[in-house]
């Protein structure tokens, strides 16, 4: 894997996705730039190698990168004790049309609060399949969840184009029958059972998420591992890079996207 004379410094992670610490020049070792993720992994020259290694992977974090977060805007949202946000269950990001960005880069840039609050991140339609296994017994036997939960546990795969359509029928059952905090424990488990990426952010990190391609395509959502309260939160920042020559998230397809405040 090389950007050029630029070799990724890998992480010693076995996980979901590929963890970068950093790039150096195979010639000198030297240290690439401090904002590398713009410097090189995203320059002209080697931006098809590093989409493509996105859709191969499906999820690469780029670690301790600086520089300037101009092209980001600000992922906003929050949650309350009393109901989930759409956030917090796994979702694509960025658009309510039919045309969803292929990539999404969600990044927690240096600032003087951490960020405490974690974003889960795993396959589709890993999460689809988990999120029905993990239903409580009285969830079920809810109309067509009954049977779809019946399939999978017997082995048998959804299919395709009932993805969505079933994710969407477990979430509003979800929001309808349990209470906030029972059904963020109910997605904890999701996440377990789903294999999902879910360290902690640490400052100057960008994860790249394959959120809609013909390779692999992940889905993420806000996930506390505590109950949320009034304790300062970082913020993160995203942009779709993918799409429209790296502009920021409000300037591509205006008609067809909405902003996902809800990260």
């Amino acid at each position: 894997m090389r950007f050029g004379p630029w070799r990724p410094v890998r992480s010693a992670w076995s996980g979901l996705g590929l963890v970068i610490e950093g790039v150096v020049d195979d010639d000198t070792g030297a240290a690439g730039p401090d904002d590398y993720v713009n410097a090189i992994l995203l320059a002209a020259e080697h931006r098809d190698a590093l989409f493509a290694l996105v859709d191969r992977e499906g999820l690469v974090v780029c670690k301790n990168v600086g520089g300037d977060d101009a092209a980001y805007e600000d992922v906003r949202g929050r949650s309350s004790r009393g109901r989930l946000s759409q956030g917090e269950y796994y979702h694509h990001d960025g658009c309510t049309g039919p045309i969803k960005p292929r990539v999404v880069e969600i990044r927690c840039p240096r600032q003087a609060i951490a960020r405490h609050t974690h974003t889960a991140i795993a396959r589709f339609p890993d999460t689809v399949h988990a999120m029905l296994l993990e239903l409580p017994a009285a969830l079920r036997q809810d109309g067509e969840l009954a049977a779809h939960h019946a399939a999978v546990a017997a082995g048998a795969p959804i299919a395709a184009d009932a993805w969505d359509h079933v994710q969407g029928a477990v979430i509003r059952t979800v929001r309808r029958a349990l209470s906030a905090e029972e059904a963020r424990a109910y997605l904890r488990a999701v996440d377990v059972r789903a294999g999902a990426y879910r360290q902690p952010w640490t400052m100057g990190e960008s994860r790249f998420i394959a959120n809609a391609n013909a390779g692999r395509t992940l889905q993420h959502r806000r996930a506390y591992l505590e109950p949320p309260g009034t304790r300062p939160n970082g913020k993160l920042v995203k942009r779709w890079p993918a799409d429209a020559d790296a502009a920021p998230a409000d300037a591509i397809a205006p008609a067809l996207c909405a902003r996902d405040d809800h990260d």
